[in-house]
């Protein structure tokens, strides 16, 4: 069974990126090392703040939609529920 990822990932600023991925390890390694190019290696996006796990694509992409439609304080509100401290929850992964 896949597994889809929607994430939040951030910089040192705390500029906001969501996304969704079916390989949360691969493509949060293409954000760190500037990859993909456009908005996370323009604003030198590497920190991941949050994500979420969804055995179904459309209900990880309905997510992703919904995330990306809020306003920045809701989403700073989402992170903070679960990681106050604004870790990077890849680290060790590499």
């Amino acid at each position: 069974m896949n597994q889809y990822y929607v994430y939040i990932m951030t910089n040192f600023s705390k500029t906001l990126y969501t996304g969704m991925t079916n390989d949360l390890k691969k493509r949060v390694y293409q954000h760190k090392n500037k990859m993909i190019p456009g908005f996370t290696s323009r604003y030198n996006i590497t920190k991941l703040v949050y994500y979420e796990i969804f055995n179904d694509v459309k209900a990880a992409i309905a997510r992703e939609k919904e995330i990306k439609g809020w306003t920045r304080i809701k989403k700073i509100s989402l992170i903070e529920k679960e990681n106050p401290e604004w870790r990077d929850l890849s680290e060790g992964w590499y």
